[in-house]
C-alpha cells in the first residue's frame, strides 16, 4: 500500500526536485500527486512500497538536515558581510511597498479594534 512520504505544499521547486532526484537515485519507487486547480488535493510524493519507508525517511531526514546546515551557513555568511535582510534594508530598498504594507496592517488593526472602541464609548 502506498504511504505519504513528503508533502510538496509550500516547498520550493528546487528543493522538491532535489528530493525527487535523491529518491530516484536510491531506486525507490515513488509517485507524485498534485493539489489540483483549487488546491483541494494533496501535493505530495508517495512511496509505493511501505516496507521501504524507513530507508526513504532516512534519506529525506539526512537531506533536510544537510539543507538546514547549508541555509544556516549562508545566513551566517550574509550576517558576517552585513547583508542580512532587515526591516530598515527593505524600507530603503522598497520604501513604497514597505509603507503600503504598514498602512495595510494599521488599517486591519483599526478595523479589528473599531467595534470594541465604539462599545466602550
Amino acid at each position: 500500500m502506498a504511504v505519504l512520504l513528503f508533502h510538496l505544499r509550500n516547498v520550493p521547486e528546487e528543493e522538491a526536485e532535489e528530493v525527487r532526484r535523491l529518491l530516484d537515485a536510491d531506486g525507490l519507487d515513488t509517485f507524485e500527486t498534485r493539489a489540483g486547480f483549487w488546491g483541494l488535493g494533496v501535493a505530495a510524493i508517495w512511496l509505493r512500497n511501505e516496507r521501504e519507508l524507513a530507508r526513504a525517511r532516512g534519506l529525506i531526514d539526512a537531506y533536510q538536515h544537510a539543507l538546514g546546515e547549508r541555509v544556516r551557513r549562508e545566513h551566517d555568511a550574509l550576517a558576517e558581510r552585513g547583508e542580512t535582510p532587515t526591516l530598515w534594508r527593505r524600507l530603503a530598498r522598497q520604501p513604497i511597498r514597505t509603507l503600503l504594507l504598514a498602512l495595510l496592517a494599521a488599517a486591519v488593526l483599526a478595523l479589528s479594534l473599531l467595534p470594541f472602541l465604539w462599545l466602550a464609548g
